[in-house]
């Protein structure tokens, strides 16, 4: 399942970078197939700007702080890395 199966939007442009986040137990994201595809995208051929970042844990919605789902840790580590990757873009 990837960015190539039928039911996803097509392929991702050649040259625009992407970060995908996600915890490594998450029942939606590395049970159901996610994790699995985005490690096959961020590892595909001509992937230099994919990167693909995983957070121990078994929770979905982590980074909103709204939820009891929310992990104050590895928010704080997406928000530090996502600033940083749109730091050349700001």
């Amino acid at each position: 399942m990837g960015l190539d199966a039928e039911w996803s939007f097509g392929p991702w442009p050649e040259n625009v970078p992407v970060q995908i986040h996600g915890m490594d137990e998450d029942p939606f994201f590395a049970k159901e197939g996610d994790l699995e595809a985005a490690q096959d995208f961020a590892q595909g051929e001509g992937r230099e700007v994919a990167q693909l970042f995983t957070y121990p844990g078994n929770k979905h919605l982590f980074t909103d702080s709204s939820l009891r789902s929310h992990d104050p840790e590895a928010r704080a580590l997406v928000m530090e890395r996502m600033i940083k990757f749109l730091e050349p873009y700001a």
